[in-house]
Formats: structure tokens, sequence, C-alpha cells
């Protein structure tokens, strides 16, 4: 049995803050705040869509517009379950949370966060909007540049802005003296920062592992959105047999059980999650040039 230290409340805050410190993706697009709300999979919840307003110019004479709050939503569905589930022996729970968070939860969240990744990229399937690089050209990293005309003509506002590049065309940046020559900025989380490369060219630029077939994608954070909910206790868990932990948007359910067939304990990680391309024109997928 876990020993007093190793309580699933304890485990559920160190996996949640684990996530968070492991996230990459989950930081850049669009997220939906409601850390009370747990529900099933397949659930359809309403998120809100950034607020927008139309500027007037200002008449002494008249005063001000009072413009009423346009905030408009959509329809998401939760229809995925990511789930960690492993096997602990007594030997296991007499650790350290350190070391049991070493052991287990690190390389678990990790999945999860990595998993997370591939979920967001898939919607790069909705984007249609393309500009294309020269591998061989002085500055690759022109290609950005190319990337912010095309948000630019869609009215996209440059703030937020962010490029995520697959390592092929993160190294050309690198080499790029365009790009390299300006400082490097971090962001957020450990994950965020060990993959940014940097604002450079009028986006915040990472890398990520999950790009594999060469589809970079440049865009402003509300071209997409990821929710996470929990899913509820299951009926019938004893008390300290089960924790709901919500932290910035990110949620998580841990479970402890036992399995009968193999007399083992048993950890479960879940959650509950959806995307969806919330306007595709603020978004643009960076492709190398055919024959290049």
């Amino acid at each position: 049995m876990p020993n007093q230290l190793l309580t699933v409340n304890v485990i559920a805050r160190e996996a949640i803050a684990t996530l968070y410190e492991a996230t990459v993706m989950a930081g850049l697009v669009h997220r939906d705040y409601e850390g009370d709300f747990t529900g099933n999979s397949g659930d359809t919840i309403t998120i809100r869509k950034p607020a927008t307003f139309t500027v007037t110019e200002f008449n002494r004479a008249t005063g001000i517009v009072l413009q009423d709050v346009k905030e408009s939503s959509t329809s998401l569905t939760l229809n995925k379950i990511p789930d960690i589930s492993f096997a602990v022996t007594s030997e296991d729970w007499s650790m350290r949370i350190t070391d049991f968070s070493e052991q287990f939860l690190q390389p678990a969240m990790e999945a999860i966060s990595q998993y997370t990744d591939r979920l967001v990229l898939g919607l790069r399937a909705d984007i249609t909007q393309l500009v294309e690089y020269n591998p061989t050209a002085p500055n690759p990293s022109d290609v950005l540049v190319d990337a912010g005309k095309v948000l630019n003509d869609a009215n996209v506002d440059t703030a937020q802005r962010r490029a995520v590049a697959d390592t092929t065309l993160t190294a050309l940046f690198q080499k790029d003296p365009l790009f390299t020559q300006a400082q490097q900025v971090g962001d957020d989380g450990t994950a965020l920062r060990e993959a940014s490369i940097g604002r450079k060219r009028g986006f915040d630029n990472y890398m990520s592992q999950n790009v594999k077939d060469g589809v970079s994608l440049a865009f402003r954070r509300e071209a997409f959105a990821l929710v996470t909910r929990t899913l509820p206790l299951p009926r019938g868990i004893g008390a300290g047999q089960g924790s709901i932990v919500t932290y910035k948007g990110l949620g998580l359910r841990v479970i402890y059980g036992y399995d009968m067939t193999k007399k083992q304990d048993v950890v479960s990680i879940d959650c509950l999650m959806g995307v969806k391309t919330l306007d595709p024109k603020r978004a643009v997928l960076i492709k190398r040039k055919a024959g290049a």
C-alpha cells in the first residue's frame, strides 16, 4: 500500500505541475479556463472566442460610442482521453515524492505532453494558406516574413504570433545571420523555454520534434483551441483513492487501483481533451519548395 507521503493528492499535484512544465503547444494556442468542469468522453461544450471591437473616432460634441462586447462562441467535442496507467510495487511506494516523480511521473507526463502537441498539430489539416522556402537561400528565415505578410493581408493582429518549425527548418534558422543576430527571448514554462528559439522576424519561434512531415506552422494564438477537462471520480472508490487537480487550463484525474489478476497496485492518470480550429485565416503552413 502507498506510504503516508505518497498520497493520491500529493501525486496528483506533482503530476499536474510536471505536465504544465512539459507542455509546448498547449501554451501557444487559445485555452478555455473552467477548472471546475468535469464530464465524459463525447461531451460537447461551448467555448468563448476572444471579443472583438470596432474603433470609432471620438467626437467631443457627441461623446463616446458605447459598444456591446462582440464575444462569439463555438462548440468543441471532448473526444480524446489520454491515459497513462502503470503498476507500482511495494518498493516503489517507499520512494520519496522526488524519486517517484523522476521514475514515474516525469516520463508519464512527458508522454501526455507529446500526445497533446501531436493532437494540436493535427489541426494543420484545416489550414490552406501556404508559404514556401528554399533551403539553399541565403536567408531561409525570409519565409517568416512571407508568412507574416499572409497574416497581415488577412488583418491578423501582430501580437502573439507564433511559429513552430520542424528540426530541419529550425537548423536553417539557426544558421541564418538575419535570424541569429536578434536577442533570444524565452517564455513561461520549462518546455517552452527550451523549445523557444527566440522572438525573431515578427514571431515567437519554437522547435517541435512532433512536426515530422516537414510542414511547419505560423499562427496567432486564436487560430486554434485546446480544451482539457477532468473525468469525474468513479463511484465505489474509497477515500484517498482518487484526486482531481487543475492548473491554468490543464486538468488531470489520478486514481489508485488494484489489479487482482496480477496482484499489483496501479496508478492511473487521465484527462478529457479536445481541439478545434477557430479561424484558419490566422494560420499559415510553411513548406519546403518542391524540388528545392
